[in-house]
């Protein structure tokens, strides 16, 4: 938690924003656990050391691409409609407890929480409910202020509708947020952007909507979830490079030109959905192709870009108070096809300029015309200032400074200048090289290429209380040109001490900032050898030492086997698992069989379900007709005593299934069973409001055996071990479903595998006949000391005898905790991480 919170802060990044999972919290009704993994105060004491602000965004609805929304199962068994007034006596005790802990952290008892995100994206209903309901959302807000909360309110609008804005009545929040995905969430064609998809209203329906309250995005389009596939999507790819720099540098800036000064990107980091937390609309990762790849690697582009912007922003206070103009096509410049929008300030402007046709890739020559102005975009240190501009390569660029016509190139060449209306102008054509300017006496100025400046840090130093590592309270910072990753800077009487990551051995430069002078630098903690330049730079050489990274090779490890299907045996005694007899069911759906067939409705809300027929057989029954739902790419799989009948095997558009299948003679008189195995991929999200998508029920929904009444069937079910009274508190509610490995806890650190049910048998080897098999091993992980590595497991195509393609789905646990699922037929674009 610490080091993604450095890595947000290293960007530039003032604050990021959370949610927390009511499913994860309170996964049965009336026990709220939030410990160990669980508990919050290990990240809020990460952003508070880090210096990073929080914005809290507990639901109790969350969407976000998780499990039901980030509702609980239980919920399903509830009768009023979800997000409505009548449905909060449910969510009193998660919201008790959850505003309580976040209450705590409030910036008012010294915490990093600055604002307070009541429900979610509250923007569109059915017309048979009260929206948008105020009545509703204030009560929402008073469970919240009931429980301590008392930083500002700021809500997160879908599109920028205005409502519930300030002033206009019950409900309103302190603060107006809307959010933006304008390239949508097509990943198809990632390098055509279509026409028309720029945002260019968000200033005018700020004044209409908002005008007292500072312009917020709180959700801007930062990659994209890639939905399970009816073809087979491998990667993030097209995700990262449908919204690469490029896609930041247009349409971030877009966002600056209209004054937005609570910005916040949707996903700068997304990671992993671990142990069935996601819907059934997304994989096992949840990359987004965003800065931050999932295995908290930086080495993306546009993370650097990201870098390059929010560090601007910082060095530019002037910015916060700058009134946002109209873009206007020719406007400064001689060329229609650029538009300018002007920023006014009282001293500093401010200019957005693009192409007029936002998506252009013409290359377009003009000249740029603006009013003299006082600039204050430099970082100011004791004994000099450093001003870094920078560009794209080939780019012909030019700047005026006024106080001095004196001026001397340090480093580089070609640097044209002219001494124009009291100002000096210095020309310059972008190149790989760097110039370092020094004008005046103390004013050093950086001309750099794009890819050149990405190698710039600027790094806030530790500061004391109040204001603690908080970058906005805290102006003393140092500006380092290094390599892959700076984390942190400290300055210790003369000497500077600086942590981060290498992928290479690279230069190092302290460009600017305390302590000056600087007689001595520190890298993790090594002492570095140094020389200072004749301009007062320090340079050195951080060292790459490759580690000696020994992995342990899957295939060669003695594995363990065990039949996870018994249930198909004809001894197979099922005389502890739940009955199904709820014959009235809460749910929306209702009944199409004598009694449910829900998961829910017996408590298990994730992963694997198993349901189990029992009849007497009359000998006529020809075939068995099944109607199932386990949400979208879910799986089922049917079998008559221990004779498979067959599968539905799943697509990325399939979230319920009709089949027929047929039955082997059966002999009158004898018992027989049906066993039904369905891959449960979560519960749909309820983004609606009246939809009441959550409730959409796991499990059959119909059968009907030939020849027979529905009544001639008994049917069991289980799920994860305990169902709602989970037994794993460890790792939470969601981790587990019902496979019989699962319920054994053979998933767990050290399984029985000395029982003489447990065969030598790979992963590799596989079954020969439709089943599920539980394989184990064990091994240690001998990594460097000192090295962050991130190691991943990737599934790679497999293959079948029968028809070219597996049909298998895989399920990943690590020291028991599921790392993640894997289907060859869905696509993966899970890469499950492993991490200390």
């Amino acid at each position: 938690m610490l080091s993604l919170s450095v890595s947000d802060l290293t960007l530039g990044y003032t604050g990021v924003s959370f949610y927390t999972d009511w499913a994860l919290l309170e996964g049965k009704q009336g026990s709220f656990a939030a410990e160990g993994v669980f508990a919050f105060e290990p990240f809020f004491e990460a952003a508070s050391t880090a210096g990073i602000y929080l914005l809290a965004r507990p639901g109790p609805y969350i969407n976000a691409e998780v499990s039901g929304g980030g509702y609980p199962g239980w919920l399903q068994r509830t009768k009023p409609k979800l997000r409505t007034l009548q449905y909060l006596n449910y969510t009193d005790n998660y919201v008790r407890q959850i505003g309580q802990i976040i209450a705590k952290a409030q910036i008012t008892n010294g915490g990093p929480i600055i604002l307070f995100q009541p429900e979610n994206e509250y923007s569109q209903a059915t017309s048979d409910v009260t929206f948008p309901d105020r009545e509703y959302f204030r009560a929402v807000q008073d469970q919240y202020r009931e429980a301590g909360v008392i930083v500002p309110f700021i809500n997160n609008d879908a599109a920028p509708r205005g409502y519930l804005a300030p002033g206009t009545g019950s409900g309103s929040v302190d603060i107006y947020g809307h959010d933006a995905y304008p390239l949508g969430f097509d990943c198809a064609n990632p390098y055509t952007w279509p026409d028309g998809a720029l945002p260019l209203e968000f200033r005018a329906l700020h004044l209409e909507q908002s005008p007292s309250t500072p312009y917020s995005l709180i959700e801007f389009q930062g990659g994209k979830a890639i939905p399970p596939a009816v073809v087979p999507v491998r990667g993030f790819t097209p995700s990262y490079e449908t919204w690469i720099d490029r896609f930041e540098r247009v349409f971030y800036k877009n966002d600056f030109s209209f004054g937005a000064t609570i910005f916040n990107v949707y996903m700068t980091f997304g990671g992993t959905n671990w142990g069935n937390l996601g819907h059934p609309g997304g994989y096992t990762s949840y990359d987004y192709g965003a800065a931050i790849a999932e295995d908290r690697t930086v080495f993306r582009e546009k993370f650097s870009e990201a870098k390059l912007e929010a560090n601007f922003l910082k060095v530019s206070p002037a910015y916060l108070t700058a009134t946002p103009g109209n873009a206007s096509n020719g406007s400064f410049t001689d060329s229609a096809a650029i538009a300018t929008t002007q920023l006014k300030g009282n001293i500093t402007n401010f200019y957005v300029v693009r192409h007029a046709a936002y998506n252009s890739l013409n290359k377009t020559t003009y000249m740029w015309t603006v009013p003299k102005a006082q600039a204050t975009l430099r970082k100011r240190f004791q004994d000099k200032t450093v001003l870094i501009l920078y560009g794209g390569a080939n780019e012909t660029h030019e700047a005026a400074f006024t106080g001095s016509s004196a001026f001397r190139v340090l480093e580089g060449a070609d640097v044209r200048s002219d001494f124009k209306n009291d100002a000096l102008v210095l020309n310059w054509d972008v190149g790989t090289a760097r110039r370092v300017i020094r004008i005046g006496v103390d004013l050093y100025v950086y001309l750099l290429d794009r890819n050149y400046a990405y190698n710039y840090w600027v790094l806030d130093l530790p500061a004391r209380s109040p204001s603690d590592n908080y970058s906005t309270l805290n102006p003393s910072s140092v500006i380092i040109r290094a390599g892959y990753l700076l984390r942190t800077a400290a300055v210790r009487n003369d000497s500077l001490f600086l942590t981060g990551d290498l992928n290479r051995t690279t230069p190092i430069e302290v460009v600017g900032g305390e302590p000056h002078p600087c007689t001595s630098l520190f890298f993790n903690g090594q002492k570095l050898t140094t020389n200072t330049n004749s301009y007062g730079v320090t340079t050195g050489t951080l060292v790459f030492y490759r580690p000696n990274v020994s992995l342990p090779n899957l295939t060669n490890l003695e594995w363990k086997y065990i039949n996870s299907l018994p249930e198909i045996e004809s001894d197979y005694d099922d005389s502890n698992w739940q009955n199904a007899n709820v014959s009235i069911t809460m749910n929306p759906r209702g009944l199409d069989t004598p009694n449910s067939l829900y998961g829910s409705d017996y408590g298990f809300n994730a992963g694997n379900l198993l349901f189990r027929g029992h009849f007497t057989a009359a000998g006529n029954e020809a075939n068995l007709s099944l109607r199932t739902q386990g949400g979208a790419a879910y799986g089922v799989s049917v079998f008559l005593n221990s004779t498979f009948l067959g599968s539905w095997v799943g697509n990325g558009t399939g979230f319920e299934y009709n089949q027929t299948l047929t039955f082997p003679p059966l002999k009158a008189g004898q018992p027989a069973s049906i066993t039904v195995l369905q891959d449960n991929m979560g519960l749909d999200q309820s983004f609606v409001v009246g939809t009441d998508q959550m409730k959409k029920p796991r499990g059959i929904l119909n059968y009907t055996l030939f020849g027979r009444p529905q009544s001639a069937v008994e049917w069991k079910v289980t799920g994860n071990l305990g169902g709602e009274n989970y037994r794993d508190k460890a790792r939470g509610p969601l981790n587990e479903g019902g496979l019989y490995a699962e319920r054994q806890g053979f998933h767990l650190p050290r399984p029985p595998t000395t029982d003489s049910r447990w065969k030598s048998a790979k992963p590799t080897d596989g079954i020969s006949t439709a089943g599920v098999a539980f394989y184990t091993t064990s091994f240690h992980l001998n990594l460097p000391a000192g090295y962050d590595i991130p190691l991943s497991f990737v599934f790679t195509n497999s293959t079948s005898n029968e028809t070219g393609v597996s049909n298998s789905r895989s399920q990943l646990y690590v020291n028991g905790y599921q790392f993640g699922k894997y289907g060859e037929l869905i696509g993966d674009c899970c890469l499950p991480k492993l991490q200390d």
